[in-house]
């Protein structure tokens, strides 16, 4: 009889898991099939052994050890990261308990009782002392899965554990790009406060020298006051980019999730080094290997899986109680001969009357699959133009930096004659400054394009499925 229960167990698991979920076949990809072209872009395709943003390690990208150690630092403390890290392991927890129902679960469990039957109810007519000890091993509530409903409610939690992995890859890359940009921008601002503070001193300087020839008669007091709104206005600039350098390290700190240490905060974009280019691909290879693309076409998986469970939830559920033990009224008897007891009590329960429940299971699945499959191609959407700016930025952002540095030397040359015309009388101190204005706005403008065009290259690694190890 053993043999029998134990044949039937192992038939019913067999012959359970098939699943009712519809074939899944992944979307086309709602975007045209190569970037766009154009004046704002420039040739990017991927050349012969050149890797690809996804196949490059962070640190292969960021090659300057200062960054690289920030970026470790924030990879090691950053809050949010944590939080992802935790989500993938209570997801995969999820995943195990799942997987563990299509199997049968055994169980061991003992028992006994000791009762007095009073006289009044006794068989015998006499009061008398009832005692029951048991022992048995076998299974409890074991649903047979003929039809699927375990499996994919399985398939579910699979997916939706690769869903969070990806979700964890996916912040990871942009925590690891959101570094690069902080570190990118106080270096910038950095720059912008020592460019203050050299025009505060030059200004100092200018404003002395004209209060002096004011003194002796050769300059006028317009010539005074205007150098002195010069001097006012660097104080303010210093003021200012003084603030953002502090809020700037502030907010390097929250992402990184310790305090910087000195030594690693640049000073300037000379403590920057340099962040190699990026060949692009195409983009039906480029947005399937993006972290984000991939999270939302598992948790389109699972939603399509879940259509199995609502599918099944049609037909019969049967379940199973089976055990294999020994029965005794006395302690001592329970390994006696003729103590053996087995139970075999199968359950099946067949929906006839739920008043529509089933049907609108199973339509609430599949819109959800809809929504899924709905949030998948707008993901592939966002990806694409996502890089498409990024690759526009970077087609026109060596010709903004030319222009930049030719504006800027034009500029500088402007205020030396400007300068020069003063101190010889040509000129009055107004053209003095309007060119040193000039000059300090393109020197200005030079630190913001600059930082564009480092930022850029960040982007790009980031919206190409940058490698997140």
């Amino acid at each position: 009889m053993i043999r029998r229960i134990v044949t039937i167990s192992i038939a019913v698991v067999c012959l359970s898991g098939c699943s009712m979920a519809p074939r899944y076949t992944q979307p086309q990809a709602p975007v045209p099939a190569t970037w766009p072209s154009g004046p704002a872009y420039k040739n990017s395709a991927a050349q012969a052994g050149d890797p690809a943003a996804a196949e490059l390690k962070w640190n292969q990208f960021f090659i300057h050890p200062h960054l690289q150690k920030l970026i470790t630092l924030a990879l090691a403390n950053n809050r949010d990261l944590r939080v992802a890290a935790l989500n993938v392991e209570k997801s995969r927890a999820q995943y195990r308990i799942k997987r563990a129902d299509i199997l049968p679960t055994v169980n061991a469990s003992g028992s006994g009782s000791v009762q007095r039957v009073p006289a009044d109810v006794s068989g015998t007519g006499q009061s008398m002392i009832s005692r029951n000890y048991s022992l048995s091993l076998g299974l409890s509530t074991y649903e047979v899965d003929f039809f699927g409903r375990i499996q994919s409610l399985k398939d579910q939690a699979l997916e939706q554990y690769l869903a969070t992995a990806q979700a964890r890859r996916s912040f990871q890359v942009s925590l690891v790009a959101e570094v690069a940009n902080n570190y990118l921008t106080l270096a910038a601002d950095r720059e912008r406060l020592k460019l203050a503070q050299d025009a505060l001193e030059s200004q100092r300087a200018s404003y002395q020298l004209i209060k002096s020839r004011f003194t002796f008669g050769a300059s006028s007091e317009l010539d005074l006051r205007q150098a002195q709104t010069s001097v006012d206005s660097a104080r303010v600039d210093v003021a200012r980019f003084t603030s953002q350098v502090a809020q700037d390290e502030n907010l390097l700190a929250l992402v990184v999730g310790t305090s910087v240490p000195a030594e690693l905060l640049p000073n300037g974009f000379s403590a920057v080094g340099t962040i190699r280019e990026l060949p692009t691909g195409v983009p039906s290879e480029v947005l399937q290997r993006r972290p984000d693309i991939l999270q939302a076409e598992q948790l389109l998986k699972a939603a399509n899986a879940n259509i199995g469970a609502a599918r099944a939830a049609f037909f019969p559920r049967i379940t199973l109680n089976t055990s294999i033990g020994t029965s005794s009224d006395q302690l001592t008897g329970l390994f006696s001969p003729g103590s053996f007891a087995w139970g075999f009590a199968p359950q099946f329960t067949l929906p006839i009357f739920d008043y529509g429940r089933n049907k609108a299971g199973l339509t609430v699945a599949e819109r959800d699959r809809d929504i899924f499959l709905a949030q998948y191609e707008k993901a592939i959407q966002s990806a694409f133009r996502e890089v498409a700016d990024a690759l526009a930025q970077n087609g026109t952002v060596a010709e903004q930096l030319e222009a930049q540095q030719s504006l800027t030397t034009a500029t500088s040359e402007s205020y030396r004659l400007s300068q020069a015309r003063y101190k010889g009388g040509i000129a009055s101190y107004l053209n003095v400054l309007d060119s040193q204005r000039s000059l300090y706005s393109a020197q200005q403008g030079l630190i913001s394009v600059n930082l564009t065009r480092l930022s850029n290259l960040v982007t790009l690694y980031k919206v190409l499925g940058g490698g997140s190890e």
